[in-house]
This record gives C-alpha cells, sequence and structure tokens, in this order.
C-alpha cells in the first residue's frame, strides 16, 4: 500500500495511490462501510497509522475491488492535477541519524561512531516530493543528503532489536538538506538542518509489506541529472532495527514519528570541488522500491 498527501481546493488529504492515481481515503471508507465515528479519524496519514493493520488493509481491498466505482464517485484523481504533500505531514517527531554509512563517515574524515548521533528536524522542515527547496537568505552552502526515512505504526519504548521492525510502518525517500555553513557554525547541528523546505519527501509512505528488505535498497542522488551519490542501505553502520531500539530506550516512539537513517557518500561539502545547491538547480534522490523527490531549488526567501 501507497499511502500519499494530496492537495485540494479543500485543503490537503490523505489519499492511497492505485494505477498512478491518487483516491481520496475518506471516500474509500464510507464506500467500505466505516461509520461516520471510524471516518473521523481519517484526518491525515498519521491518523491512519493508528489504526489495526487490518483497517488500512480493507481500505486497499475497497480500492481494488471498487476502483471504477471510486472514479465515478469523483475520488479519483491524477497526481498532475493535485499535486503531492508530505506523506506524513503532522509527524510528532522527526529524527535525523547523523554519519550512519561506513563510506560517509570516512569522506569526512572520522571514525565511525560507536553509538548512533541523531539531531531534530520539526514539520516545517517537510515539503512534498516536487516542491521547490527555498534556502534562508544567510547560507551559501546548501547540501544534499539522500536518505531513507522509516515511519513509526506502532507506539513503542525499550523495543528489542529482533521486534523493531514490527513498529515500522512504512518508508518514504527524504532529502536531509543541510546548509553547512550554519550547521557547522554550531556544535548542534539543528541551525543547519531544521529549516523550512530543508525536508523534501514522499512522493508515498510505501507500507513495509511491500519492501522486502529495508537493509538492501539502492539509493541515489543526481543534481541536474548528473549522479552524485550512489549508494546502499546495507552500508549503514547501524540497521534500521538498531536505530529504532536504541532510540526508543531514550524517547517514546509514536505512530507517524519520522527517523531518517543516514546519507551515503558523495554529499557536497566532502567533494572536490565542493558542490554545493544554486538556484536553478533540480535535485533528484531516489530509493530503490520507494520511489524519487525531484525538487527545484529556487531563490533565497
Amino acid at each position: 500500500m501507497k499511502l500519499v498527501t494530496y492537495r485540494s481546493i479543500n485543503g490537503d488529504r490523505c489519499g492511497l495511490l492505485h494505477r498512478h492515481s491518487v483516491v481520496d481515503s475518506l471516500q474509500v471508507a464510507r464506500m467500505a462501510g466505516w461509520s461516520d465515528v471510524e471516518c473521523a479519524d481519517i484526518r491525515t496519514n498519521r491518523n491512519l497509522l493508528q489504526l489495526p493493520t487490518a483497517r488500512l488493509h480493507a481500505l486497499q481491498q475497497t480500492v481494488q475491488q471498487n476502483f471504477e466505482d471510486l472514479k465515478k464517485e469523483g475520488a479519483v484523481f491524477s497526481i498532475s492535477e493535485t499535486g503531492l504533500a508530505a506523506p506524513i505531514p503532522d509527524p510528532q517527531k522527526i529524527i535525523c541519524i547523523g554519519l550512519n554509512f561506513h563510506d560517509h563517515a570516512e569522506e569526512v574524515g572520522v571514525k565511525p561512531p560507536d553509538a548512533p548521533i541523531f539531531f531534530a528536524k520539526f514539520p516545517n522542515s517537510l515539503i512534498g516530493a516536487s516542491d521547490p527547496i527555498i534556502p534562508p537568505r544567510d547560507t551559501q552552502q546548501v547540501d544534499y543528503e539522500a536518505e531513507l526515512a522509516v515511519v513509526i505504526g506502532r507506539r513503542g519504548r525499550y523495543i528489542e532489536t529482533e521486534d523493531a521492525l514490527s513498529h515500522v510502518a512504512g518508508a518514504m525517500v527524504i532529502n536531509d538538506v543541510s546548509a553547512r555553513d550554519l550547521q557547522l557554525a554550531n556544535q548542534l547541528w539543528t541551525g543547519g538542518k531544521a529549516i523550512d523546505s530543508f525536508a523534501p519527501c514522499g512522493p508515498s509512505l510505501v507500507t513495509i509489506d511491500e519492501i522486502e528488505d529495508l537493509q538492501n535498497l539502492w539509493i541515489q542522488t543526481r543534481v541536474n541529472g548528473e549522479l552524485l551519490q550512489d549508494g546502499n542501505t546495507a552500508s549503514m553502520i547501524f540497521p534500521v532495527p538498531v536505530l529504532i531500539s536504541f532510540l526508543s530506550r531514550i524517547m517514546t516512539l509514536e505512530p507517524g514519528d519520522i527517523i531518517a537513517t543516514g546519507t551515503p557518500a558523495g554529499v557536497g561539502l566532502s567533494r572536490n570541488p565542493q558542490r554545493f545547491l544554486n538556484s536553478g538547480d533540480r535535485v533528484e534522490v531516489e530509493i530503490e522500491s520507494l520511489g524519487m523527490t525531484n525538487n527545484p531549488v529556487v531563490p533565497a526567501a
């Protein structure tokens, strides 16, 4: 199942991808016979993730069996006519992992960390898969970071590593855009990370049952068509289950929480010469089985 947030004249709404079209989740639930109380829970995909898995699969089955009827009801839209926002626009937490690929740690000249390094972004950074990246006026060093993001589907604290994936709802592409000059001006990286529009993601949240192996997905970045990052999630220092277990010892993980799991080598900061993003550039981040973000960089706000 692929969950999206699509734009409508009535504001952002949650939907499902089917046959390259968006189907409105609320109208699917009504066709499936859900009560008004149950339908009231369909406000964002974060709300949907808190429902039992069987209820989500019931929505998917309804779409598959009644797609033509849903089209007649006006519940089906083309992506081009609607546009997509961030699949999870309202997470409680966005947790980003730093230096989590062996080759990336090597290219920045540090030894692999003994424990996961993490920092926060906030919902203000989230944008859709084709929305513009808008740098602040105070940076000259905007960088790209292709990352696998996993989204929590089941609340948990003190999660065991072997049980960690049962807490994952799905995964999506995320670009941990960074203003390196602002980031490195402070020992805490937040100033160069938690910037408006600096977390393009999507295009959809792909549920975990449709992903064969989170630790064997190729991941790439292209800028203006030039391949700049080309890695595989197998190269993570701390695999996804380890990250979830580690973080859950510090904080309760809630449905909708986003964990960006780190980037492979090839970031602009470490290239010779350095390759930062400029207005007019187009940044594509693609992950096997999950899709691609494709964002233009526009002049500073």
